[in-house]
This record gives C-alpha cells, sequence and structure tokens, in this order.
C-alpha cells in the first residue's frame, strides 16, 4: 500500500480508537520548508503544548512526545522525497499524549522551539533539523592537515552590536522592558553560537551594559577588519500597533519609508558621522577621493542590502515581519564604506505583544538562531577571499 495511504489509516484509526476531551490541544496541520543547511517541520496547534524530544539509533528516529496533545490533521500532504525523513509516524500513549516518529535516514541535528500565536497565526511547534556531518575515512584528517598548512583559511569576521547600553536605554516598554537589555541578551546569543561554527570569529560591541557611540561602534567593526556588522536593536515606534522585525541598510539618499525615516533619526540623535573620514583618502585628490569613497559605498550597499533580505529570510519563520523587503535610511552606525552592514529590529518594544516575546529566553534564543542563520546563508553565497569557507567550497568543486 502507498505510504501516504497507510499513514492516512493509521491517523485516521488513532483518532477514532483513541477520544479525547474537548480541552485536549489538538494538532492541526504539519508544515515542511527546505533550505541549504536544514528541514524546518512546523506543527500547527490549537493551544499551548508541553512536549519532549529524543533520539534513538539503530536505526535512526527523532521522537517527539506532546502532553495533553490529540491529533486531528495528518502528513499525508507533506513532500518527504529526498529529505532525511523517510517516514512520519504517530500514534497515542498514556494519559491522552500524542508521540510522532519521524524515521530518519541519517542521524540529525534538532533545534525545536515553540512559538505564541501572532500575525494570524496559532500556537506553533517548529522543528529545525540539520544533517550531522559524515564520519570521515581515517586518510582525510592526514590530507586536509597538509591543506591546512598549505592555505590560511582565515575565520570571517563578525561584529555584533547590541544597540544603545549604559546611560542609553534605548526605547522603553510600557512595563520597564528596557531596549539595551533585550537587545544585550540576543547579541550574547548569537555571538556564542557564531564561535561554536567553524570559520567564525565574532566580536560583541559591548558585552556589558555600558554606553558605547555611534562613531566609535564603526570604529570598532574596522579594526576587527569585519567581514560584516549587524546591530541589533528593539526600538520603539511612533504607533503602538507597529509590530515585528525588520531589517536596514544604509541609504545615501532619503530613506525608503517613513519608518525607515524615523528609526533613523532616532537612532541617529546629534552623533551623526561622515563616511569621509573613515577611508584613508586625505593624500588623495579631493575629486578622486570623492569617486572611490562613492564606488567603495555603492558595493558596500549593495552587499549590505543581499545580506540584510538574507536575513529578513530567516527570520520569517521564527517571527512576523514589519516590513517583507530591506529598508534603507541614513542610519549613522551603518556608515563604514568597506564593511557590508545591517541593522535588524527584532521587533518593537512599544508594541505589548512584541515586548512580551522579546524578554523570553526562548524567543530570543530562536532570534539569534534566525540571525545566524541568515548570516551563514549569506557567506555561504559569499565566501570571503581566503576564508575557510572559501576553502571549503573549493575543495567540493575538486571533487565533483
Amino acid at each position: 500500500m502507498h505510504r501516504r495511504h497507510l499513514l492516512n489509516l493509521i491517523l485516521a484509526s488513532a483518532a477514532l480508537a483513541f477520544p479525547f476531551s474537548v480541552s485536549a490541544t489538538q494538532i492541526r496541520n504539519a508544515r515542511l520548508w527546505r533550505s541549504d543547511d536544514k528541514l524546518r517541520l512546523v506543527l500547527d496547534l490549537s493551544g499551548p503544548v508541553q512536549y519532549k524530544t529524543f533520539s534513538l539509533s539503530a536505526p535512526e528516529r527523532l521522537i517527539i512526545d506532546l502532553s495533553g496533545a490529540s491529533l486531528s490533521g495528518d502528513f499525508s500532504q507533506l513532500a518527504l522525497n529526498n529529505t532525511v525523513i523517510r517516514s512520519i509516524r504517530s500514534g497515542h500513549y498514556g494519559q491522552g499524549d500524542t508521540r510522532i516518529v519521524l524515521d530518519l535516514s541519517s542521524p540529525v541535528q534538532l533545534n525545536s522551539f515553540l512559538l505564541p500565536p501572532q500575525d494570524g497565526q496559532g500556537h506553533r511547534l517548529v522543528l529545525d533539523l540539520k544533517t550531522a556531518a559524515p564520519m570521515q575515512m581515517a586518510p582525510a584528517p592526514v590530507r586536509e592537515t597538509v591543506a591546512d598548512k598549505a592555505h590560511p583559511k582565515r575565520d570571517i569576521i563578525v561584529v555584533v552590536d547590541p544597540g544603545h547600553g549604559g546611560k542609553d536605554p534605548g526605547a522603553v516598554g510600557a512595563k520597564g522592558e528596557r531596549e539595551k537589555d533585550v537587545v544585550l541578551s540576543i547579541a550574547q546569543l548569537l555571538a556564542k553560537r557564531l564561535k561554536r561554527e567553524k570559520g567564525f570569529d565574532v566580536k560583541l560591541v559591548r558585552n556589558d551594559d555600558f554606553f558605547v557611540p555611534l562613531r566609535k561602534r564603526v570604529e570598532i567593526a574596522r579594526k576587527h577588519n569585519a567581514d560584516m556588522f549587524i546591530s541589533v536593536h528593539a526600538d520603539a515606534a511612533p504607533r503602538l500597533t507597529a509590530s515585528g522585525a525588520s531589517v536596514y541598510c544604509l541609504s545615501e539618499g532619503g530613506a525608503t519609508s517613513a519608518t525607515a525615516r524615523f528609526m533613523a533619526q532616532r537612532e541617529n540623535g546629534a552623533d551623526l558621522l561622515g563616511a569621509t573620514s573613515l577611508l584613508n583618502l586625505k593624500d588623495k585628490d579631493p575629486m578622486l577621493a570623492g569617486v572611490i569613497l562613492d564606488m567603495s559605498m555603492n558595493a558596500t550597499i549593495a552587499a549590505s542590502l543581499q545580506l540584510g533580505s538574507t536575513v529578513l529570510g530567516s527570520l520569517a519563520g521564527i517571527t512576523t515581519l514589519h516590513q517583507k523587503r530591506v529598508e534603507q535610511a541614513g542610519f549613522a552606525v551603518l556608515k563604514s564604506p568597506d564593511v557590508p552592514s545591517i541593522l535588524v529590529e527584532t521587533g518593537f518594544i512599544s508594541n505589548a505583544r512584541d515586548s512580551q516575546r522579546l524578554v523570553t529566553a526562548r524567543h530570543q534564543q530562536a532570534v539569534a538562531d534566525g540571525l545566524f542563520e541568515g548570516l551563514q546563508r549569506y557567506f555561504q553565497k559569499n565566501p570571503p577571499l581566503n576564508s575557510y569557507m572559501a576553502w571549503q567550497q573549493e575543495q567540493k568543486k575538486g571533487q565533483v
């Protein structure tokens, strides 16, 4: 019998054989997304749920146990071909609990988290499956050691800037939530994730509650020869109903929206920055210096827009978006002429719903993971010269 038809019969019989009270949380639907480095399975729920996961080997399986939940939908619509998931089974056990079993073709690394209702969607359980790297044969480390000596394979340097700090609390929520605290937590989580990934190095503009002027933040990025600069914020908006995440890049012209203009004015304050001073152009003819600066800024802004678009796409599965495109405005903190730079508004702390999520550890971790995935995807497509990631791609091409 076809696997999907069999699964439908199993799910239907399980639902009939084990009736539940109307108060049980329903697993209504399942959705699947694929990207270059992971598979995302989302379970749509009728309400909050408690869950746990664990793995089994020989054969490889991932088990998800949901307490007090029943299955009202099925998984038959999921396209499992060419994924690490071979099949999905489910059943009821205990006192009204549901167990879902993912039969896998190989081991995976799991990152799972719950999302509350937002933007017209209900409760969700998100399961990110990343295929574990296969074990290499014995001679492989020897060949890699030789290559290591022959190639510099430098780390990609990411400078993470938690906005505000110290005497500058940033935006303040209705219950006293402070932007500077929220963004420091998210930035630290992002830094930890980057440090765990081979081929990346990370520098934090601040790792505690102190103030750093905008000019100094840009100088820190250039001092460390950063390959990219990301400034993390959770601002306020004129309208309390404004919600969701946004990504901003520098604009040499006007702002792309009234919100972008407002955000830039709010962040810049009186600490504006002239980009000319950041390039070593003092000994150049003024006209030549202007041409060099324009060329550098245009190339950097183009790279920043590409980076911002990738990061925005990663955040889309984690939180609502205030804008579905990268916005531009004259942010002083982004005015490094030779470092791709983005400013990420992780949400509006002035919005009650956003603020409630932004202060929770689980949501902060989910946002940090989303930012990391966006950065990683960007550099996989645009590996810096002489970096470990560029070397990896050269090795893959040589094996084809």
